[in-house]
């Protein structure tokens, strides 16, 4: 296997976070022309949040740039390290299909469990990795 696949998943991250990017800004712009917001209204998140109906978008922005974060360090690492692995690139991708399951229920229909089901089952495989990481540098001392 070549660890360079293991930046694919980060590409197609990257992908969703445009994908979303984009949904955010047409939602959003919609509906201030529809109610008439001026910018200025929403110069902060709290203030949005009060002028607007539709955080979803925005929310699931947000969401991104949490966890993914975890997601974006390790990927590098295991490159850098020589950990790519067959188990590593599977936990990635599984992931990123997680990320874009929740990302989908997030900005469309926004059902809870369905969208908390998708987080923990991504959590899960991004610690997996860390975990796994952690091991294989361990075995390599």
């Amino acid at each position: 296997m070549k660890p360079i696949l293991i930046f694919w998943p980060m590409i197609v991250m990257a992908g969703l976070t445009l994908v979303v990017a984009i949904r955010m800004y047409t939602t959003r712009v919609a509906e201030m022309r529809e109610r008439r917001v001026r910018p200025q209204l929403l110069a902060t998140r709290q203030e949005a949040e009060k002028q607007l109906h539709n955080t979803q978008g925005s929310d699931n922005f947000r969401n991104l740039f949490e966890i993914p974060v975890l997601f974006y360090a390790i990927c590098p690492v295991l490159f850098l390290t020589g950990n790519v692995t067959t188990l590593q690139l599977s936990l990635a991708w599984l992931f990123v299909l997680t990320r874009v399951i929740h990302s989908f229920i997030h900005v469309t229909y926004n059902k809870v469990m369905h969208r908390f089901n998708a987080f923990v089952l991504g959590m899960a495989a991004l610690f997996a990795m860390w975990i796994t990481l952690a091991v294989q540098l361990a075995r390599a001392s």
